[in-house]
């Protein structure tokens, strides 16, 4: 979940009960609600909140991929990893667009995070040591954003919705090739093996923490799932994906590092479901406030890419000044 459960979310509203209940039944009546129509305003901070940290997770999430960008190990891999972050920078201005919608500029997205008030998913602060880890990152860890992305595609929130239909078209492509790329160094030598072994065994309980914290933690899931700006609960989306990777893992023939792992045939309402570990949840709490392997360089790159880039956001303003009053004196000279 590249949102992190809505770490730092804030849900309180100060509207009447009316006002309330009126905007309610325009949910439960599954109206898109759009940019100009009234919203109360804990539900724009909620939105804000976890649109600005899916778009920061999405241009952070470059950096440990577009680290293996040249030492791919063919021209085919090269060309197919840097298509991948490129649709990675796609997706973060598909969303810093949808959240200008509500009022809130770039700027001031980037400036939080830079500043640590705005977050971005935990799993981007693990290093990618071997090659195996960007086909893993393309299995599990798109795997995962996947599994919540999909029902975002019907948030109640439009311009939300809109942007994660192409987003979860492209994401799926993502997993798709991460998994071809496990499933090459699975079925390779028993060295290569090893390596799509020990990386797995590396990210499968970051992958994990992706989904937030548990339920009973998630100060403001209800109302946020209330809203339908979320559709399921981080528990119930990290149940989905166990029970979804499990059998792929098997067929890739790879251990997942948990040996609490089980078939539970009463789980999930008596359909069936794994058992799973406990989640080291100290570790995902201490990666989140900045105590994770790779934050610091994350945000230092993050800062580094928005101070040089500063001319050419300033280049892009003057351009669009200059042409919008040459179309004006064209307009006019044409009147």
């Amino acid at each position: 979940m590249y949102s992190q459960g809505l770490i730092g979310a804030d849900g309180s509203t100060d509207e009447s009960q009316e006002v309330l209940a009126a905007f309610q039944q325009r949910i439960d009546a599954e109206e898109k609600i759009e940019p100009n129509d009234f919203m109360p305003q804990g539900y724009r901070r909620t939105l804000i909140r976890q649109i600005g940290q899916h778009a920061h997770s999405e241009i952070v999430g470059m950096l440990p991929e577009g680290n293996w960008i040249t030492r791919a190990p063919t021209l085919k891999r090269k060309a197919a990893l840097l298509a991948k972050v490129q649709d990675e920078g796609g997706h973060g201005l598909y969303l810093y667009s949808a959240a200008e919608t509500l009022g809130v500029s770039r700027e001031e997205m980037t400036e939080e995070l830079l500043a640590g008030k705005a977050k971005y998913s935990s799993i981007f602060n693990y290093p990618t040591l071997t090659w195996a880890d960007i086909g893993t990152i393309g299995w599990l860890v798109d795997g995962a954003a996947i599994m919540n992305q999909i029902p975002l595609c019907r948030c109640s929130f439009g311009p939300y919705a809109r942007a994660m239909i192409r987003v979860c078209k492209e994401e799926s492509f993502h997993q798709r090739q991460g998994y071809e790329i496990v499933m090459t160094l699975a079925q390779g030598t028993p060295e290569q093996k090893a390596m799509a072994q020990e990386s797995l065994d590396r990210w499968w309980w970051p992958v994990l923490m992706m989904f937030g914290p548990h339920d009973a933690d998630s100060q403001h899931g209800d109302q946020s799932m209330a809203w339908k700006i979320k559709r399921f609960s981080n528990d119930e989306l990290r149940q989905k994906f166990v029970d979804a990777t499990v059998p792929q893992a098997e067929y890739l023939g790879l251990t997942l590092p948990d040996p609490d792992l089980k078939w539970n045939p009463e789980k999930n309402g008596g359909q069936g479901g794994h058992d799973f570990g406990a989640i080291d949840w100290d570790e995902f709490w201490a990666v989140v406030k900045g105590r994770g392997a790779m934050n610091r360089q994350r945000v230092e790159a993050r800062r580094k890419a928005w101070e040089e880039g500063a001319w050419v956001r300033e280049a892009a303003l003057v351009h669009a000044q200059k042409r919008a009053e040459r179309n004006r004196l064209m307009t006019q000279a044409a009147e």
